[in-house]
């Protein structure tokens, strides 16, 4: 098959999670398809071009986000939701049709719904394809219900969420297949986007060859310390960090005194580098290797509580032998059960009990460590989805076809 590609930024480096996700799988097709890839590209680094050495053709266009528009009258009277309005540009639009002309696909993979606008502008002919590294609609209503706003940013995202009902709907319409990370997101997308009838649940995985045990056996710190790793600037990770210094870490403390707790992830927001001020909490900021602070710590916490999207850190994570502690939100989308992979826990009760627990027993550490690995190296391989990725493309040709 001949592939397009089309991400609203350039995938590399390998700093988010949503970065891993698009470039391996775009890597794994490219060794069953031939590939083109075509790229937003907001930094403008020149240094990119050898890491998609993989595809036939590479382009990155620059790109910067229009502002954000008026209430009156450019917003209110538009139908289009003012987060897919973020993402236009005419520049862009030319340069992809100049990038397809003479060209012709067999499928138009695009990732995310801000793309569609452009994947739109693509001669009928190709499947079309929205790979989704979350649900928009799933995600913005999560983050009305958890984050605080005022009553103006409230109302603005009720009337963003209305319009953006609207506009999945018409774009799974026209949509041949919708690709997401879990099975909830399946289930929610049946219930609002009807339309949405091919969806293809593909989980997210990990580089078992970077992420490896073999190469960075744990060597845990002397004290017990605890790991939260991901973008800091990104609103589910800063919401579950700040819910678990509000309600969980004085539970924690009475049974764990002395734990201590790394925060690794690129752009920390002003209220995340405050948790530096807590006695045992350290900010790194961005790094340049992830791996050394999985070694170090004694498990990783995930105490999300907005869903949708990635959860690479739990199949890193365990590919690594650092066993997780995790909300069942923050687990969605993949196959580990309670207590056989990793621990569960909810409220903020119980989120501190599961922590104390692993912290105080290495017997359970040992043993989900170990069964959470084997999980994820049978299940979770990039290899492996990208694999399953193409043969579900294949299918969906022939089917076209016939």
């Amino acid at each position: 098959m001949k592939l397009l590609l089309l991400y609203p930024y350039v995938p590399y480096p390998l700093d988010r999670g949503t970065y891993h996700r698009v470039y391996n799988l775009a890597r794994e097709l490219a060794r069953y398809h031939q590939v083109d890839l075509f790229c937003l590209d907001e930094g403008g680094s020149p240094t990119r071009t050898e890491a998609f050495s993989f595809a036939r053709r590479v382009h990155f266009e620059p790109f910067a986000h229009p502002a954000w528009p008026r209430l009156f009258p450019d917003r209110i009277f538009n139908a289009v939701p003012t987060t897919i309005l973020h993402w236009s540009s005419s520049s862009v639009a030319m340069a992809l049709k100049r990038f397809i002309a003479g060209e012709s696909y067999d499928a138009v993979h695009f990732c995310d719904l801000v793309l569609w606008q452009y994947a739109s502008l693509i001669p009928e002919g190709p499947l079309r394809i929205m790979d989704r590294s979350r649900v928009d609609l799933l995600f913005q209503g999560e983050e009305l219900n958890h984050l605080q706003l005022s009553t103006t940013q409230r109302l603005l995202r009720k009337e963003n969420l209305w319009k953006l009902t609207r506009y999945e709907r018409m774009v799974a319409g026209q949509l041949d297949a919708t690709v997401v990370c879990g099975p909830e997101d399946k289930i929610f997308l049946s219930r609002k986007v009807p339309e949405a009838s091919e969806v293809k649940v593909l989980a997210n995985g990990v580089d078992e060859t970077f992420f490896s045990m073999e190469d960075f056996p744990p060597r845990p710190d002397p004290e017990p310390t605890i790991l939260f790793c991901g973008a800091m600037d990104y609103s589910p990770n800063v919401d579950g960090l700040t819910w678990f210094f509000d309600d969980v870490d004085s539970l924690l403390l009475k049974r764990i005194p002395n734990r201590k707790i790394l925060i690794v992830g690129k752009n920390p927001l002003p209220g995340v580098q405050a948790f530096a001020a807590k006695s045992g909490v350290t900010v790194t900021g961005g790094v340049p290797d992830v791996r050394p602070y999985y070694q170090r710590s004694w498990v990783q916490m995930v105490p999300l509580r907005i869903g949708g999207g990635t959860r690479l850190k739990i199949v890193e994570s365990l590919s690594l032998g650092t066993p997780v502690v995790s909300t069942t939100i923050g687990a969605q989308g993949l196959e580990l059960r309670n207590q056989e992979h990793l621990l569960l826990g909810d409220s903020a009760d119980d989120f501190a009990g599961q922590l104390a627990l692993i912290l105080q027993d290495k017997n359970l550490r040992d043993r989900l460590s170990a069964s959470g690995r084997q999980q994820v190296l049978k299940h979770y391989t990039w290899k492996q989805l990208g694999r399953e990725l193409s043969d579900y493309y294949e299918r969906l040709l022939k089917e076209k076809s016939t």
